[in-house]
């Protein structure tokens, strides 16, 4: 009905609706309405709306085309910096990060995931029959056991917050505790998700806070606030503020009370830090957005979930298991399906109802591509061109916010309010950091930038004069 217009409860017709006014009005005796207005009668009266919508006139195919590709066109890609001599539409050099990253993506990722077997974001629901998907499901979980050293990965979730969020309540199911420690270092948006999942759960929230100096996790107030019933100490590693938490302290911290010790990390960063299975997380998730995924207007993302074998069959989402076929033949299956579609409902470990299996597969094809070396590769010039950045800050009088180690992302402490800076360096031709008062009022001056492999020399070198032109105009 929405692709018509309805006058008196009818529809009238239009070249793609397949139903007739016979076939409508034959639907409406059979269930026995004598207009598509009776559909409507449970709702009141005063709530519906009387007159036709102001909407505007319909559009043939290719003007449609044009009006899409005006809108478009007002959005500032991201990329390189504009070259002067040579015009081009303008574009947008990156210093935000704050959970989505702009990483170089090899080419041929995205033709990987163009071939028509694997384009869909969905596991087939006859799955045994889609070999091709489920073979590089598979691969992508073996790569992730690979990359954190843990011993399970399951077939993906929505994004790392819904996946740490899943990884709470997972904890809870194991050992049917109720208190969790929360970081304030761990992403905002993601202490929100894991709020709202766990609405109506028998969950008490503790929220640890940072150490105002280093901006890390204080282990004291967790070690003061773990008891018998802490159900899992979470960390976030590299923290939302990009500084390198003590992991192995907080890892004996929870264990020592029976708690679970769960982690969730940048994957890029294992290019060079210790990967999670090797510090003895239960449960490790992670937003797989820099594993070959373009921010994207921040989606779609992809939620990377791991744990220990021994919670196996507590793990939300899919499993895709290795086996033969009745002649010997190697195959591929989904082992493990305990969502609530499958099993019983008091059986069930989530509700979760699909996983990205596209984005999954755009990971796997990343990983592959890039190889250990390469993903060490990345990590490195991550470390070394963030740093470069946050020395050449520290000269012009803005410094970091935070004495503890970091990784590809730092904050600063400006001199002016970091919202009319970020408006003044989109002006010339840059998207700065994230103003952390809108999440952290403590920090009214914070600023959360993020340097990848991406940015050149030359890119930071001419963010800094940005920086400094903005921030001399702004104290005039």
């Amino acid at each position: 009905m929405g692709q018509g217009t309805r006058d008196k409860g009818q529809v009238n017709d239009v070249p793609y609706l397949p139903n007739t006014d016979e076939d409508r009005a034959e639907m409406l005796r059979f269930i026995g309405a004598q207009s598509i207005d009776d559909l409507f009668a449970d709702i009141p009266a005063e709530l519906r709306e009387k007159a036709l919508l102001n909407l505007p006139p319909s559009l043939s195919e290719p003007e449609l085309m044009r009006h899409l590709r005006s809108l478009a066109a007002q959005n500032i890609p991201l990329g390189e910096l504009p070259d002067d001599p040579v015009p081009r539409p303008v574009s947008l050099v990156p210093f935000l990060g704050a959970g989505i990253y702009d990483h170089y993506i090899p080419p041929a990722v995205q033709h990987i995931i163009s071939r028509n077997e694997f384009y869909t974001a969905y596991t087939p629901y006859q799955a045994e029959a889609s070999q091709g998907t489920l073979q590089a499901t598979f691969e992508y979980q073996s790569l992730i056991c690979d990359l954190t050293g843990m011993e399970v990965s399951n077939a993906s979730l929505y994004d790392g917050a819904s996946a740490l969020a899943e990884a709470v309540l997972m904890a809870h199911n194991i050992n049917e505790r109720r208190k969790v420690i929360l970081p304030k270092t761990l992403h905002p948006h993601w202490r929100q998700v894991v709020h709202t999942y766990a609405s109506g759960m028998p969950l008490e929230f503790v929220e640890a806070p940072y150490l105002g100096d280093e901006g890390i996790t204080d282990p004291d107030f967790v070690r003061a606030h773990c008891d018998d019933d802490t159900c899992c100490v979470v960390v976030q590693h590299p923290n939302f503020f990009g500084c390198l938490e003590l992991v192995n302290e907080l890892e004996a911290v929870a264990h020592q009370v029976g708690a679970l010790f769960l982690v969730a990390f940048d994957p890029i960063s294992l290019g060079i830090l210790k990967p999670p299975g090797e510090y003895n997380a239960d449960i490790a998730v992670a937003e797989g957005q820099c594993l070959g995924l373009p921010p994207s207007f921040g989606g779609p993302l992809l939620g990377i979930f791991t744990c220990k074998r021994e919670f196996i069959r507590k793990m939300p989402g899919r499993l895709v298991g290795e086996t033969v076929d009745a002649k010997g033949q190697r195959g591929f299956v989904l082992t493990l399906q305990v969502r609530e579609q499958h099993i019983r409902r008091e059986r069930a470990t989530s509700n979760i109802c699909t996983n990205q299996a596209l984005c999954a597969i755009a990971a796997a094809a990343y990983l592959a591509l890039m190889g250990k070396q390469g993903i060490h590769q990345v990590a490195e010039l991550c470390v070394q061109k963030a740093h470069y950045l946050a020395d050449r800050l520290e000269q012009a009088g803005i410094p970091r916010l935070f004495s503890a180690p970091f990784f590809k992302e730092f904050a600063v402490r400006l001199p002016t309010a970091p919202q009319g800076l970020n408006k003044s360096l989109i002006g010339k031709g840059f998207l700065g950091g994230l103003a952390l008062c809108r999440s952290y009022p403590e920090l009214p001056d914070g600023w959360l930038l993020a340097v990848t492999e991406k940015r050149t020399k030359e890119e930071m070198d001419a963010f800094i004069q940005a920086v400094q032109e903005c921030l001399k105009t702004q104290h005039r």
